[in-house]
């Protein structure tokens, strides 16, 4: 599994590294639905914890801009 970053980690990061994190865990992500449609994904919560991942590199990054 992703290994899961906590909030203050991410905010040290400058943009390219979150970007960069972002981009790996979409294909992540994409690879993990195509498991899961052909049932050769074991743990089916994988899915839902890298889009947590996803949104919360996102909001770090919106916090940056604003």
């Amino acid at each position: 599994m992703f290994y899961e970053m906590k909030t203050n980690e991410l905010r040290q990061k400058d943009k390219s590294e979150l970007q960069k994190s972002i981009e790996e865990l979409r294909k992540k992500l994409s690879d993990v639905r195509f498991k899961f449609s052909s049932n050769q994904l074991k743990n089916v919560k994988e899915a839902g914890n890298i889009k947590k991942e996803i949104a919360r590199i996102l909001t770090v990054i919106k916090e940056k801009n604003g």
